[in-house]
């Protein structure tokens, strides 16, 4: 039998996330990044970048605007993943957008292909420390308006993009069987990453917006059942940029109001 996690919500942890020891702010809008090629794609974009170190990570703020917006990365995995965001928010952070990857799992999805996440399937283990998620499918959801506003930063970039889209977040990458991949299908998801269902219930628990853009680097939709990797092909890498760019102009608008 293991503790009862929902028993314990309103009360707060012994231990306090990095950032209410530390006083140096990150703004009031994060953009977190979990794939390395993508945060050295915003590494080099316009403007000069002060790195801090965080965590197994990098903190780049501005030079010229060191309390606007902050990006942070690499990271993988749903702890991971909500030790940084916890750590956002207590430095200040009071919007995040997540820029990162995901797998199809229905072959209108392909490598390229941009995801707008509405909800997210828990399966793992991070979020039911910050809601109850005691049913059959705990089901877990970003931040209305924060995905409205990304929604409208992708039309008038006048790029193609699945919406409302409802996502499985998994635990175990290469636990994937055809057997989970079949049964979260039935479910509604048309996707899976390893992060976002466990980012939007600490978001929702800090009473933080959060919204999640992904774009799809590999399939489980084969009819022969066999895993199809895109991280190679020419349109990931194109539409790895494009929502970069789209990522970054929206955390910037976040910094003056939400």
């Amino acid at each position: 039998m293991s503790y009862p996690t929902w028993s314990d919500l309103n009360s707060p942890s012994i231990v306090p996330p990095l950032g209410t020891r530390e006083a140096r702010g990150v703004g009031t809008a994060a953009l977190m990044v979990s794939a390395d090629p993508d945060m050295a794609l915003i590494r080099q974009g316009i403007g000069k970048w002060q790195s801090r170190a965080f965590f197994n990570s990098s903190l780049l703020v501005k030079e010229d605007d060191p309390l606007g917006m902050s990006v942070a990365g690499p990271y993988i995995g749903a702890p991971y993943g909500v030790m940084l965001l916890e750590s956002l928010i207590a430095k200040g952070a009071r919007a995040v957008i997540v820029l990162g990857w995901c797998g199809g799992l229905f072959p209108d999805l392909s490598p390229g292909d941009l995801v707008v996440v509405k909800t997210a399937l828990a399966d793992e283990g991070t979020s039911r420390h910050y809601m109850d998620l005691r049913g059959d499918l705990p089901v877990v959801n970003a931040d209305t308006r924060l995905t409205a506003k990304l929604v409208d930063a992708l039309g008038t970039a006048g790029l193609d993009f699945q919406a409302d889209a409802t996502l499985w977040t998994t635990d175990a990458i290469y636990r994937e069987t055809p057997e989970k991949v079949a049964w979260y299908k039935d479910k509604g998801a048309c996707a899976v990453d390893m992060e976002c269902s466990a980012l939007f219930a600490a978001a929702a628990f800090r009473k933080i917006p959060i919204a999640a853009l992904l774009v799809v680097s590999d399939s489980l939709a084969r009819a022969d059942g066999t895993w199809d990797p895109g991280f190679y092909r020419k349109r990931f890498k194109i539409m790895r940029k494009q929502a970069c760019g789209v990522a970054m102009a929206l955390t910037g608008k976040l910094v003056h109001g939400f």
